[in-house]
């Protein structure tokens, strides 16, 4: 049992880690054996419910050209502001947002052609605020240094690509 835990899958370039990050979302089945969330076949599971609750925090985080607020809340209807602003704070976007030098118009400013205006330790932060606002059950991290405590923001399972 896994549920409430973080999982490390580490290893050298092409020892499989993108393969399992790509199985576990299913862009293709194994060939043998079967993997299973909550004891059931993925494979049995709706594809866009098993895609909607698997977050990704990519190492290098695609952003589009529109304000910080557009790019947590893409892809999700219906957000309350203080759901917003409670995983602004738990992913620490709300920390570097109020430095008015850098981002006058807070959640309004602009990120700039694939966030260009950004550092690549706040393009991950605002990619962590995407995979918590949308209630991801797994959320899977590219990157070590992107994790942040899930206990304490309802994940069930951390996967960490190192």
């Amino acid at each position: 049992e896994i549920s409430g835990k973080v999982v490390a899958f580490v290893g050298y370039s092409g020892s499989g880690k993108t393969t399992i990050t790509s199985l576990i979302q299913r862009f293709y089945d194994p060939n043998r054996g079967e993997i299973k969330i909550n004891s059931i076949n993925i494979k049995d599971l709706d594809l866009k419910w098993l895609r909607k609750n698997i977050g990704i925090v990519s190492q290098e985080p695609i952003l589009n050209s529109s304000s910080i607020k557009e790019n947590i809340l893409y892809g999700v209807e219906n957000c309350s502001e203080e759901l917003f602003k409670s995983v602004c704070k738990l992913s620490i976007v709300d920390t570097f947002v109020e430095n008015k030098t850098l981002f006058p118009e807070k959640y309004d400013t602009i990120c700039g052609e694939r966030g260009a205006t950004l550092s690549g330790g706040q393009k991950q932060r605002i990619a962590i605020a995407r995979a918590l606002i949308k209630n991801s059950k797994i959320i899977i991290f590219d990157e070590a240094t992107s994790i942040i405590k899930t206990q304490k923001i309802g994940v069930q399972i951390a996967l960490l690509i190192i």
